[in-house]
Order: structure tokens, then C-alpha cells, then sequence
């Protein structure tokens, strides 16, 4: 009788003829114990699942040996699907990965290459301190923030253990962050990270034929997180002052190197690691009272862990955390509003010849040295934002009443269309043509020439068929007649504020009509909720069970 060692689901030794035991029985005896069906339980050994074959090869034939360590695992509910089922579910799965990767291709070209906005926010790269950088060229901007993008959507799909969609997407990301100048991008974590969270997903599928792969992958995170964080995390340490943001990150990757070590046969590396991240595992857990002292100063329980585990369990730093990052967000929050009516201001200005919006701080540095705005964005406009040029415009005579000439004739033609469109919306709700054109020339807003119509002329009753109830007819006689008026021009100046405030903008871009809305602002709110500690923010509870359960078979195996 040759002995097995069992780790997993339950752990133990077994007696077993390796001659006669077949992995169906292997199985069977495993899921016995387990207190499972055999249909739900994996047998890893030496880096490979146990297959059930046809039931003809011996545990011997398959290259189990006496004292042979073998994983237990259980299988995922999700493989007990219907194939009708898994059939439907992969086709609206691969559809929805599709709209993911269009719609953060689609983001990242307008908003990498200063098209003016189809949106009223702009996605810009910023360090961890919130500060707006600029990578590289164009096409690297456009593929970091692509990257960045598809990481985030992944790491939501992590939260909800979607793991093989957030693998998928984790490979769209690296495949992004794959087209940018490595110089460029050496000194961000980012790309390393997404390399530890795709490890996770093997680990979590429990998918034993990516051990080779997962070890490759392993070694680019760890020198690309030297590069970015330096030498045992000093410059982390430096930025962070004294804090330990990058803990449970390390916890994983260590983790998972420990898996691979094992399942690779050097059990040494594995036992070395593991005990680290055991280390690491105990560090991050808070303490109660820590934990209530914080919140009673009214933080919420998941940043006061968050602050408490980056802070050492030091509840002064934590605090002192807390209270900076709500100061971000509230700046972040004026940020955003500064930036909408900038893109509302750009909007107005129209778009250079090559389709850029007028670059706003270019813009304030001419308007600072004394040149009017609309002459200055219109000068900027002109030149693809080249202010050298554009001061030339400005300071010759000649172009610059050019210019000027320019934006009174687009200045009447605005006002043109736009009593033009006023006269059609008088028009539609029921007046007579003429008497509305006559009414917008006295002056004043609409709410005034609706008035005037109102008190000297009722509605067209051929056109205002359909409109009795939306414009009650004014008694004559009724001595409120004017207050009356009063209201119903209000009410109608509203109705066309609101039917004006629903036409569509001409969009800037050919694509529009084609853009998938609904995606790109699931994606652009995923990026609005993250901040610069999100990728560090793991909740270490499945790390360290993982941890406590390989240690264990290290263990059981005798290694010391």
C-alpha cells in the first residue's frame, strides 16, 4: 500500500494500491470525506489535474507516486449549467466584452487626442497625487488610458469573482498597455498589477494549465513594481510619507508566487514566500477597538479599514489620511465643475481645422497679456492651438481685423438662427408667422414676445388644433387678464427652454451616432469612483485562506 497526501477540501493521508486505484476512486474517496458529490471535487497533483480518461489508467500510468502531495478543490456551480444555457450565457457574454473594448477604444481616441468632448468631462491621466501628467505622444496617452480604462472594469468584474470575464478584459488591457513606448510607461505600477490580477483569475478558476504562464507573469510584476515603487517600496514609502498603501498588494503577489513554487515542485521557495505573506496577512488585520476609535469620528467602516491598514494600524496617521483624502474630493468635485463649463466654453468656440477643441489654458495665457477671449480662442482655433502663431495673428493689424470681421459675421448668423428657431417654435405652438416675427423684433426675451402675442393675438386656430389644452384661451373681460398672460408666457418660454435644452448638439465626431453611450458612461463612472489607492485596496480575507491552506500542505508534507 503506497500513502497520499491530501490538502484542500479535506486534508489528510490516504492509503492507496496505485497499481489497481483508478482517479474515479481517488475521487470518490476524496469526496467522501469532503462531505461532496465526486462530481464536484478537482485532484491537482504535480501541477496537473487528474483527468478521469476512460476509467482504464491506473494512478501509477498517470505519474502518482508513494507520498505524492494531490490539491482537492471544489469545481464552481457554474459548470452545472444546461449547455442551452452556457450557450446563451457565452453569446451575450462575448457581446458585452465587445461593447467593453469598443467603447474604451472609442473613450480613450477622442479624449486623448484634444477632440473637443462629445461629453461634459474629460478623462485626463493624473499621478497619485492628483496632478494632470502628460505620457509620451499621442498614441501613448491613448494607449495608457485605454489600459487604465479596461483595468478598472476588470477590477469591478474581480469584486463581483467574475473571474474569466475579468480575465478577458485584463487581456484586452494588456494588449493596450503593450502598445505604449516601454520607456514611457516603466515607472507605472499599473501594468504590473494588472499582471498580478490576471495570476488571481488563474488561481481562482483554479485553472492548473496556466502555472507556467502565471510564473513569466509573476516575474514582469515584481521587477515592474521595483522600477515603479524602488527597492523594498522607498520611493512608496517617500511619496506616501511613511505609509504602506502597497501591503495587500504585495500579500497576493507573494501568495501566488507560493502557489506556483508549490505546484512547480520547489517547495523551499514556496514555504518562504507563503510565510511572508502570512506576515504581511497579520499586519493587515485590524484591531477592534482601532477600528471603532476611528469610526466614532464619523468614517465609514470601509475607509477606516482602508486607512488604518495603509497606516500601520497608526490611528492618528489614519485620521490624518482620511481627512486629506476628503479634502480631494472635495477639490476633485470643484475640478470636475471647472472642467464642464470649460468644455461648455470650448463648445462655443468651435473646433480647429484638424477637429481639436481651443485649448483652454492656452486661451487664459493670451486673455492674461491683455487679448480679448473670443478674438484670442478664434485666433487659437485657427492655428491647431499653435500660440505662437496665434499671437502672431493677434499683433498684425490686418489679420487681426480679419478675425474680428470673422466673428461679427458668425455672431449675426448665430443670432440669425437663432430668431429663426424661435419663430418656427412660436410657430409651432399655434401663432401666425408674421405676428411672431413681429413680436421677437420688439426685443426682450421669449417669455416677453409671447406675452405681446398673447394680448394682442390668440393662437392660430388651423395650427393650434392640437393645442387647446396646452394654451388656454385669455377672457378678455376677465379682469386678471394680464396676470393670466403673465403665466401662460412663462409656462410657454419654459416648454421652448426645455424643447431646446432636448435637441441634440452636432457632434464633432463622424462616429457619434454609432457610440455606445451606455457603455462609455459605465466606464467613465468606474474611473470617477476609483482614486490613486484603488488598485491597492484588497479586501485580504480569500488571500489568506488561500495562504493558511498551502502552508498547511507544505505541512503535511514535512517541509520545514
Amino acid at each position: 500500500m503506497a500513502k497520499v497526501k491530501i490538502a484542500g477540501t479535506w486534508a489528510g493521508v490516504l492509503e492507496v494500491e496505485l497499481d489497481n486505484w483508478t482517479v474515479p476512486m481517488l475521487r470518490e474517496e476524496v469526496a467522501k470525506r469532503s462531505n461532496c458529490e465526486p462530481g464536484s471535487i478537482n485532484l491537482i497533483c504535480a501541477g496537473r489535474v487528474l483527468k478521469d480518461g476512460d476509467g482504464s489508467e491506473n494512478l501509477t500510468q498517470l505519474g502518482v507516486k508513494n507520498n505524492a502531495k494531490i490539491l482537492a478543490s471544489r469545481v464552481s456551480a457554474q459548470e452545472g449549467k444546461s449547455l442551452g444555457q452556457e450557450l446563451m450565457a457565452e453569446s451575450e457574454r462575448a457581446q458585452r466584452l465587445a461593447r467593453v473594448k469598443a467603447a474604451a477604444t472609442a473613450l480613450s481616441k477622442r479624449h486623448a487626442d484634444g477632440s473637443l468632448p462629445i461629453e461634459d468631462f474629460n478623462i485626463v491621466l493624473e499621478d497619485q497625487s492628483g496632478k494632470k501628467v502628460q505620457m509620451g505622444s499621442e498614441t501613448d496617452q491613448r494607449a495608457i488610458m485605454m489600459g487604465l480604462m479596461l483595468h478598472t472594469n476588470a477590477k469591478q468584474l474581480l469584486k463581483a469573482q467574475n473571474y474569466q470575464d475579468a480575465l478577458e478584459v485584463l487581456t484586452m488591457g494588456e494588449e493596450a498597455f503593450s502598445l505604449c513606448d516601454p520607456k514611457v510607461i516603466e515607472l507605472v505600477d499599473n501594468p504590473s498589477i494588472l499582471q498580478i490580477d490576471m495570476v488571481w483569475c488563474y488561481f481562482m478558476l483554479r485553472d492548473i494549465n496556466w502555472l507556467s504562464v502565471a510564473g513569466i507573469r509573476l516575474e514582469k510584476a515584481r521587477e515592474g513594481l521595483e522600477r515603479a515603487h524602488g527597492k523594498d517600496s522607498s520611493r512608496v514609502r517617500l511619496l506616501q510619507e511613511g505609509r504602506y498603501p502597497e501591503r495587500a498588494l504585495y500579500l497576493r503577489l507573494e501568495l501566488l508566487e507560493g502557489v506556483v513554487a508549490y505546484h512547480s515542485g520547489r517547495v523551499e521557495k514556496s514555504m518562504k514566500v507563503l510565510t511572508s505573506a502570512q506576515e504581511k496577512f497579520t499586519q493587515l488585520q485590524v484591531p477592534d477597538e482601532s477600528l471603532s476609535l476611528v469610526m466614532s469620528m464619523g468614517f465609514r467602516e470601509r475607509d477606516a479599514k482602508r486607512a488604518l491598514r495603509m497606516s500601520n494600524q497608526d490611528v492618528s496617521s489614519a485620521v490624518d489620511f482620511l481627512v486629506e483624502q476628503k479634502a480631494k474630493r472635495a477639490q476633485k468635485r470643484e475640478d470636475d465643475i471647472q472642467r464642464r463649463d470649460e468644455i461648455k466654453e470650448q463648445k462655443k468656440y468651435g473646433t480647429t481645422p484638424l477637429k481639436k477643441a481651443v485649448d483652454v489654458e492656452k486661451l487664459n495665457q493670451l486673455v492674461s497679456i491683455g487679448f480679448e477671449k473670443e478674438l484670442a480662442a478664434e485666433a487659437l482655433r485657427r492655428n491647431e492651438n499653435d500660440s505662437e502663431k496665434a499671437l502672431d495673428d493677434l499683433t498684425n493689424p490686418e489679420t487681426n481685423s480679419s478675425i474680428q470681421q470673422h466673428l461679427e459675421s458668425r455672431k449675426s448668423k448665430r443670432q440669425r438662427q437663432a430668431v429663426d428657431a424661435s419663430v418656427e417654435a412660436l410657430v409651432r405652438m399655434g401663432f401666425d408667422r408674421s405676428l411672431a416675427v413681429e413680436a421677437l423684433q420688439g426685443g426682450g426675451a421669449m417669455d416677453q414676445a409671447i406675452r405681446r402675442l398673447l394680448s394682442g393675438q390668440a393662437p392660430n386656430p388651423t395650427n393650434a388644433a392640437d393645442q387647446s389644452e396646452a394654451i388656454p384661451a385669455v377672457d378678455a373681460n376677465n379682469n386678471s387678464q394680464s396676470d393670466a398672460a403673465t403665466d401662460i408666457a412663462n409656462s410657454l418660454a419654459s416648454m421652448l427652454d426645455n424643447q431646446n435644452g432636448q435637441v441634440e448638439v452636432p457632434s464633432t465626431s463622424s462616429n457619434a451616432s454609432e457610440r455606445d453611450a451606455e457603455m462609455e458612461s459605465e466606464l467613465a463612472e468606474e474611473l470617477a469612483q476609483a482614486d490613486a489607492f484603488t488598485d491597492y485596496d484588497i479586501e485580504v480575507t480569500k488571500e489568506g485562506e488561500a495562504i493558511s491552506e498551502y502552508l498547511a500542505l507544505l505541512n503535511s508534507a514535512g517541509t520545514k
